[in-house]
């Protein structure tokens, strides 16, 4: 029985294929090793470059499987399914072609995942070019363990990115695999949410097990924001929301407005206030949202955040003001996760 699978999905990645499976074949893992690969219809040299470095890997003793077609590409969730259901390994280490591993990684993340059987194993990492989006790395690289619960909701999407996904075979049939909706859509987002909604838990080794590569042809870039947007919504609204009689939108801004202005009608009803700095928006006194000429919502107040009731969503992003937003919520004491959820 295989201990692990890399799962690889691989479109036109040719020019990355040395480098991650390099990384690949220097592994110091103790166990049995196994790469599973899946082709979604590339048109370039990807093919004759994998068989060449299935050779290679054997030599290693690490067995490769390789699967694919040639018709149109389905998607990274389908090839990512694909890729799962070819393998046989215990547990999955998912890889994509563009990134490096470092050569501890399967073996930090497999002793993780032991004692963590029902969680997803991430882990730090670092870009390449190096100073690619500094305030994402940072954020990820910086969470706590609660925060890995906590800030689910923030647009930065999931909480352990998905090139660092380590996890029990069981953690991937349980969410029932990931959508194959194809390009624009959010897989790993979906399947994240999935898994914590079903009971599952996070974890992170605190170590830098990865080179995430930063290009503009990153799969990233065909998902646009207002989907991400979409699912959020659903989920803070199913998961927190619905659990608060009441609430104050931290932001009288474009963007608490745009949060109060999605919300279910039952949970714009709950909206307590809005709280900002700003004298200006302070001034105001309230906000008045017209849904329609026939139809206009109750008022909702705007007051200074230290006069404000928690619980908080709150729509401001972070290290933007610098230090001044994250210096006010710490003097109010509260404890995220359950006085406040970060929607930014």
């Amino acid at each position: 029985m295989t201990d692990v699978s890399i799962i690889i999905p691989v479109y036109n990645g040719d020019k990355w294929i040395d480098d991650c499976l390099r990384s690949v074949e220097t592994q110091n893992f103790n166990g049995k090793l196994e790469v599973s690969i899946f082709n979604d219809g590339s048109t370039d040299g990807t093919i004759s470059k994998l068989e060449e470095w299935r050779e290679t890997l054997r030599e290693k003793s690490i067995s490769v499987t390789l699967g694919g077609h040639s018709s149109n590409p389905r998607g990274v969730g389908y090839a990512k399914n694909q890729a799962v259901e070819q393998s046989s390994g215990v547990y999955l280490c998912f890889q994509d072609i563009d990134d490096v591993m470092s050569p501890d990684r399967v073996s930090k993340q497999y002793q993780a995942a032991r004692s963590e059987q029902n969680s997803i194993i991430g882990s730090k990492f670092h870009r390449e070019p190096e100073g690619s989006t500094e305030r994402f790395t940072k954020w990820a690289n910086t969470l706590s363990q609660d925060q890995l619960y906590s800030q689910i909701y923030t647009s930065h999407g999931p909480t352990l990115i998905m090139p660092t996904w380590f996890c029990h075979r069981s953690v991937y049939n349980k969410a029932g695999g990931f959508s194959e909706g194809g390009k624009g859509v959010p897989e790993d987002l979906i399947f994240f949410l999935r898994h914590l909604e079903l009971g599952g838990g996070l974890c992170r080794v605190d170590a830098d097990l990865l080179m995430y590569r930063y290009h503009p042809g990153a799969t990233t870039f065909s998902i646009h924001e207002d989907t991400i947007w979409e699912i959020r919504m659903e989920y803070i609204q199913k998961q927190v929301l619905d659990k608060w009689e009441s609430f104050t939108i931290w932001n009288a801004g474009k963007q608490g407005k745009k949060f109060y202005r999605n919300l279910l009608t039952t949970n714009q009803r709950k909206v307590a206030a809005f709280c900002d700095v700003d004298p200006k928006k302070i001034k105001c006194g309230a906000y008045i949202y017209h849904e329609s000429k026939e139809k206009i919502k109750p008022t909702v107040p705007i007051v200074h955040f230290q006069s404000a009731k928690p619980p908080f969503i709150i729509c401001m992003k972070l290290d933007l003001t610098g230090g001044e937003f994250e210096k006010n919520l710490a003097s109010l004491n509260l404890k995220e996760g359950v006085d406040f959820f970060h929607f930014n």
